[in-house]
């Protein structure tokens, strides 16, 4: 067994028994199987890349388009125009309430400032005569106060009676009521 050689001998026949020839498309394959063995991870993350990319870029189309021109109706067109008149209503209404509040609350304040100016006035001629200016004071009471007050007269209770007798006193510590707990000693207890 040192050297044997094996050999095809042909026998005469016909050159078409040869090996079957390669399909042409069995190359592409497995130059294909190549490629993806050597980069599929990086394949499949740029292909999911891409179709997400594809996604996006289509949601913003639609959704631009959709904004730009809706289609709009006669009908919600004097919707629109009628909710803002109508909220032009309100506020104009509201603003005029308003209005006559801060009118009517201006008035209630110059009200107030004259009569204030007036009774400094008649304290300041009063105190000039002599007088106390607090006696005047008290007499030029609002004339719907002075008058609510003389109508109702205040009757003193006849019928008052006291809660404690007359030589109760808080401090004696006598007295007879309920309340002669005392709190107990502070410290260590003396049995010890």
């Amino acid at each position: 067994m040192d050297s044997v050689d094996i050999r095809d001998v042909s026998d005469g026949r016909a050159p078409a028994e040869k090996a079957p020839p390669k399909n042409q498309d069995l190359g592409a394959l497995s130059l294909i199987g190549e490629l993806l063995s050597q980069y599929g991870w990086y394949l499949l993350a740029v292909t999911v890349l891409v179709y997400l990319l594809i996604q996006h870029l289509s949601k913003r189309r639609s959704s631009q388009s959709s904004q730009s021109s809706p289609p709009q109706t006669e009908q919600d067109a004097a919707l629109v125009a009628r909710r803002q008149e109508a909220m032009e209503a309100a506020r104009r209404k509201m603003q005029e309430e308003l209005d006559a509040k801060a009118a009517v609350f201006r008035e209630k304040q110059k009200q107030q400032e004259e009569e204030k100016r007036r009774q400094k006035i008649e304290m300041w001629e009063s105190m000039q005569q002599g007088k106390s200016y607090k006696g005047t004071a008290k007499l030029s009471q609002p004339p719907e106060e002075a008058s609510s007050s003389t109508t109702t007269v205040l009757k003193p209770k006849t019928d008052k009676k006291t809660l404690r007798g007359s030589d109760y006193s808080p401090l004696s510590g006598q007295g007879g009521g309920s309340c002669s707990w005392r709190p107990g000693r502070r410290g260590p207890s003396s049995g010890g």
